[in-house]
């Protein structure tokens, strides 16, 4: 698959359909994203790549934590500034409007959007996940060096025919993950990732971006 096309056509997806991923297609993946830039090449991240029967399980846990009503765990780093300024607040809030909106939830149905959202705990029906830990004594830029390797993994799915959904939501169950993968203390979940086959039933519209302008600046002579 040409870059461009991979680029073009890599979308977080929120419905996977049950067929498996091919034998060696998530090894070829990841031996490939170790080329992935980092600062000094120290490659800060940690990956944890679940299937099968331990998936299964960390779905069956977090579900059972979502229908008991269990609070999330202690957030273990910030996910959005807390006074989100313009122009990133109306892009999250159209982000937001677009996504349940979508999927015919109106705004103040907060119950439906919350049952919407609990299918990132179910990796949105995808048969493997990938979850992206860090070392605690990592600063801003090793985490910039993180999303630089998943943003990697996730153009090679594509070229892969795979699809993926990056999720922060699944820091908010960081203690039921590290119950599945048992990471070594020094490190903080950042994301999970859910991978596998597109499900074309689900109405899935594409997010749009900021015009050019917006966001680059030419400086020519």
């Amino acid at each position: 698959m040409d870059v461009y096309e991979a680029v073009r056509s890599r979308h977080a997806v929120r419905g996977f359909s049950d067929r498996p991923i091919p034998d060696g297609a998530l090894e070829r993946v990841l031996s490939a994203a170790a080329q992935a830039p980092s600062a000094s090449n120290i490659q800060p991240w940690h990956a944890y790549v679940v299937t099968g029967a331990p998936l299964a399980q960390l779905k069956k846990r977090a579900g059972e934590r979502l229908a008991a009503g269990d609070p999330w765990d202690d957030a273990e780093y910030e996910q959005y500034p807390p006074a989100l300024k313009s122009p990133y607040r109306e892009r999250r809030a159209a982000f937001g409007e677009q996504r349940y909106g979508a999927l015919g939830i109106p705004r103040e149905d907060l119950e439906a959007r919350q049952r919407a959202a609990a299918a990132n705990w179910d990796c949105f029906g995808a048969p493997a996940a990938l979850f992206c830990y860090l070392d605690r004594g990592m600063g801003k830029p090793q985490w910039s060096d993180a999303g630089m390797f998943l943003q990697t993994v996730m153009l090679l799915l594509r070229a892969e025919g795979l699809h993926s959904c990056p999720q922060m939501a699944w820091a908010k169950f960081h203690r039921t993950v590290a119950e599945i993968v048992s990471p070594p203390g020094e490190l903080v979940l950042f994301c999970g990732m859910s991978i596998g086959f597109e499900d074309p039933a689900p109405v899935q519209p594409r997010t749009g971006r900021a015009p050019l302008g917006e966001t680059v600046t030419f400086v020519e002579s």
